[in-house]
């Protein structure tokens, strides 16, 4: 195993072990900008490989990382799409993961797991940049969604009860 390999490998893990264990806790949703810093990171270690696809087997590993990264973009938008999002009264918008949540966890592991296994039948070395390149996918739509979601949602203070002639709070005079 070469060193990129293995640095790969402890990218993927690590960035996966942060991922589950902060999907599952309420997470305050950052309205910046840098909630594409992790992808943009993990297209980085993507690209500073050379051996994205497989030399001798070039047409099916495009094909075979382009499910890959479909895969990816499909779990990023279901997963953000399963994530409860809410506001809390002083206006900060929150997530957390729900059971369908960890569902489309294991449904896109298995499919990646099924993308493997054709790669290996037809003697395609498909890398660790594919799945490296997925996760990007999937944590930028993700990301992305959570924020758009975030913003569509209006303030939970402030606003009047239902029948209610006037407003829930008055500025002080």
């Amino acid at each position: 195993m070469s060193a990129s390999t293995f640095t790969d490998a402890l990218v993927i893990v690590a960035v996966i072990a942060l991922v589950l264990v902060r999907q599952f806790r309420p997470q305050q949703i950052a309205h910046d900008r840098r909630w594409w810093l992790i992808p943009a990171v993990l297209v980085f270690f993507t690209l500073r490989q050379h051996a994205l696809l497989d030399a001798h087997h070039r047409t099916a590993s495009v094909v075979l990382v382009a499910a890959e990264l479909l895969t990816g973009l499909a779990m990023g938008a279901a997963w953000a799409w399963t994530t409860k999002v809410w506001t809390e009264p002083d206006g900060s918008a929150w997530a957390r993961g729900t059971k369908a949540t960890a569902a489309v966890w294991v449904l896109g592991i298995g499919i990646r797991l099924g993308v493997a296994g054709i790669a290996a039948l037809a003697g395609v070395k498909l890398g660790s940049g594919a799945l490296l390149l997925a996760l990007a996918a999937s944590l930028l739509v993700r990301s992305g969604v959570l924020v758009w979601r975030a913003g569509q949602i209006r303030p939970s203070y402030g606003v009047a009860a239902p029948g209610s002639p006037e407003p829930a709070w008055k500025d002080p005079v």
